[in-house]
């Protein structure tokens, strides 16, 4: 059994409450991007944010140009043995609840049942004006539909359903507003700029107090919303191991880091710890 793995696993069998944070990593094995390179650096030009999204109408025809493509990528998706070894975790009595900065509920989709999807899902959008949520999918059939024969061409895809596209293709998109108020359509999703609501931090942080140990996979950290969780445990004393590639805001806290791809390392050890 390689050291790693040896070590991940003594991680786990010690604790019978793990609260697991993951991020963009987790899912890189399910062909979706993600956002950072091993330094903890952006791999590509910085996510819209909040605030542009909102204020300009032409940074939202950018923006649904680009998820209308993406999305038609992001959605076939599927868990990878990363999450399918957390679910099985789970099912093990090991994991009290998952917290994750991903938005594409492919923890849930594995079968893991106590998710905390911190910045939201992208599978919902939420009207800006009188807070209606309706089916990704619903509002991708209105995009179409405003947009007949609309076609663009996917230079590279990027974290999160985003896909860059050739030749300018997005400025003649059409995008529609709320069937009930025309107001703004906006993804479920926190976006940068954006606060996480209180009330899902605050159920994050009760998860991270009452558990024996954080366990962060596929996560850099860098970004404050998934950070805290890493500090707090740390305050409190709590053993805390990470499983990613790179560098990540939190290795003075971790008490394991284990620089590997989380979709190998993760299925083993699990796979040992449980027997």
């Amino acid at each position: 059994m390689a050291p790693a793995i040896r070590s991940l696993k003594a991680f786990l069998e010690q604790s019978d409450s793990l609260v697991v944070l993951s991020g963009a990593g987790v899912s890189t094995g399910s062909g979706i991007p993600d956002y950072r390179d091993r330094n903890g650096d952006w791999k590509h030009s910085q996510p819209i944010q909040f605030g542009e999204f909102m204020g300009s109408e032409s940074a939202r025809r950018r923006y649904w140009a680009r998820s209308y493509i993406g999305w038609q990528r992001f959605s076939g998706a599927e868990p990878n043995p990363a999450h399918h070894a957390l679910a099985r975790l789970e099912d093990g009595g090991k994991v009290d609840t998952v917290i994750t900065q991903n938005v594409d509920r492919l923890h849930s989709a594995a079968g893991n049942r106590n998710v905390i999807d911190l910045h939201g899902d992208l599978s919902k959008v939420r009207c800006m004006s009188c807070d209606r949520v309706t089916e990704r999918r619903h509002y991708q059939a209105a995009l179409e539909w405003v947009n007949p024969g609309w076609t663009a061409e996917a230079k590279h895809y990027r974290a999160d359903g985003d896909a860059e596209l050739v030749d300018n293709a997005e400025a003649d998109f059409e995008v529609p507003g709320c069937e009930l108020c025309n107001g703004i359509q906006k993804p479920d999703v926190v976006m940068f700029g954006e606060n996480v609501p209180q009330q899902r931090v605050a159920e994050a942080m009760g998860a991270v107090d009452r558990a024996d140990g954080l366990l962060v996979v596929g996560s850099s950290l860098m970004v404050f919303s998934g950070f805290r969780f890493a500090r707090r445990a740390g305050e409190l004393g709590k053993p805390v191991a990470i499983v990613n590639r790179g560098r990540t805001r939190a290795d003075d806290i971790a008490g394991l880091k284990v620089e590997d791809d989380c979709s190998q390392v993760l299925p083993a050890a699990v796979a040992s710890a449980l027997g």
